[in-house]
């Protein structure tokens, strides 16, 4: 409600030969005048990520920021992350490993003062990213955006709030920011026919060095064929659809989550590994004979081209993520079908492991990581500025 009094931000002005820096004075009702400056060529750029969700969650959305940050890095830019890990927080109801941030306006103001970014990223709709976006909107300072859960479907899941309640919110939050980037032309698709606007493609990628074909070995103390999951054990992942199918050998499951007490007492004939992370998580995608995916709410699903980097094939449900990753794959890559039964047995009789490998080096994280910095753009800022000013010009 605070946003509804806020002063709309002034106009930019027509031409820009520099980037805009925020100023100083936390809490502050006027807003300071606004400033350019050129970032210093040896530094980079200095980017600013507001997140609700960061670690020691596990899944996509803090897998590709944090993925991110480590490749602008890598080419000398400075990353400053906003995570609930600095804030007093209480556990999500329903859902105790997401945290949700207390009263953080002011830190969060004061961590933008003190930091000075050339660009603000925020990534999540909750309390940081509320906050951020205050902040920003108060200052008149562009910010851009990110789409990556479907809340909506979430909420409806877990607490029956209407879909298109959901919708209204994320595309209020939404509407202010010079850019919100999604993850699959799909999507944006789909999210047009829905009124959001202003929408770039972020593609997703995945560390080819970290996920790589491997010891096989591994799973053979179970009987084959072994059937993977990784995620959260949540409702909206409808895991249960895929413990629920008859299939032949083993189903292993590798994550945490509010369900996961209630599906080990269910189906006792899974194996539940808990969460794993780097190597011993590619051990688990490697020695895998089909990675499953029975996700229908999912933006993209970035655990499906991991396994494909290691040799495994997907099975999963015809639906936005899965259909842009396996867009153009040889049938050796995996398969989707309506009935998930067959899906996984099709994906475990055509297994290529070379395909599957070939088909997630089209995924490049350097890629997306360009795409990212490009999307950052602002009325008075071509492509090129923001690439060069990362350097990370061709």
């Amino acid at each position: 409600m605070a946003d509804q009094d806020e002063r709309k931000p002034e106009a930019p002005p027509k031409k820009r030969s520099a980037l805009r820096r925020i100023g100083s004075g936390v809490g502050r009702l006027t807003r300071p005048k606004q400033r350019f400056q050129m970032p210093n060529p040896e530094s980079g750029l200095r980017v600013l990520i507001a997140t609700d969700a960061w670690k020691p969650q596990l899944n996509g959305v803090v897998r590709t920021l944090d993925t991110l940050g480590d490749i602008l890095t890598r080419f000398g830019n400075q990353v400053r992350y906003v995570t609930p890990n600095e804030f007093k927080s209480v556990p999500l109801p329903s859902y105790s490993e997401i945290r949700l941030s207390l009263l953080p306006n002011r830190k969060v103001a004061q961590i933008i003062n003190e930091f000075k970014p050339d660009a603000v990223h925020i990534a999540t709709e909750g309390p940081i990213g509320r906050a951020t976006r205050r902040f920003c909107k108060r200052r008149g300072y562009p910010f851009t955006t990110s789409f990556h859960t479907r809340f909506p479907e979430y909420a409806n899941e877990r607490w029956a709030v209407p879909i298109n309640w959901g919708y209204a919110i994320l595309k209020d939050f939404h509407k202010d920011g010079a850019t919100m980037m999604v993850a699959t032309r799909g999507l944006v698709e789909e999210l047009e026919e829905r009124g959001f606007s202003n929408m770039k493609l972020w593609a997703r990628g995945v560390d080819l060095n970290q996920f790589a074909p491997g010891d096989r070995s591994f799973l053979d103390a179970h009987e084959r064929p072994v059937f993977l999951y990784v995620g959260r054990l949540a409702v909206e992942k409808s895991i249960e659809d895929f413990l629920a199918v008859d299939l032949p050998g083993t189903k292993v499951v590798v994550g945490e989550g509010p369900q996961r007490e209630e599906l080990e007492a269910k189906y006792s004939d899974a194996v539940f590994v808990g969460p794993k992370y780097g190597d011993d998580l590619t051990k688990f995608y490697q020695a895998s004979d089909v990675f499953v995916f029975p996700s229908r709410t999912d933006t993209f699903g970035l655990v499906n081209v991991e396994a494909l980097a290691c040799g495994t094939p997907v099975a999963a449900y015809p639906v936005r993520g899965p259909l842009e990753i396996l867009d153009g794959a040889a049938p050796g890559c995996g398969a989707m079908h309506d009935d998930l039964r067959t899906a996984c047995l099709q994906a475990f009789d055509n297994r290529d492991p070379e395909l599957c490998r070939r088909h997630a080096e089209n995924f490049s994280w350097e890629t997306a990581s360009r795409q990212f910095i490009t999307n950052l753009e602002i009325p008075g800022f071509d492509e090129e500025f923001w690439l060069r000013s990362a350097r990370m010009i061709d």
